[in-house]
């Protein structure tokens, strides 16, 4: 997993950049899907941080909507 950005961070990207960055959360999420359902989860508390992040990056691209 990437460098974890804040969310001030985050909202000083433009929207080509967070789109990028949520493009990639999905893969790894998705990814990490694969390995739970094959059943070989090496990291499983990846889930939840990918997750928040991809959380706060779909937050940032809100803002950036208004």
């Amino acid at each position: 997993m990437a460098k974890r950005l804040k969310a001030k961070e985050l909202i000083n990207l433009s929207k080509a950049e967070l789109l990028d960055k949520e493009k990639s959360l999905k893969d790894e999420l998705f990814k990490l899907n694969a390995q739970r359902y094959s059943g070989r989860v090496e990291k499983p508390h990846l889930f939840s941080l990918v997750k928040r992040e991809l959380a706060v990056v779909e937050t940032a691209l809100n803002t950036k909507k208004e």
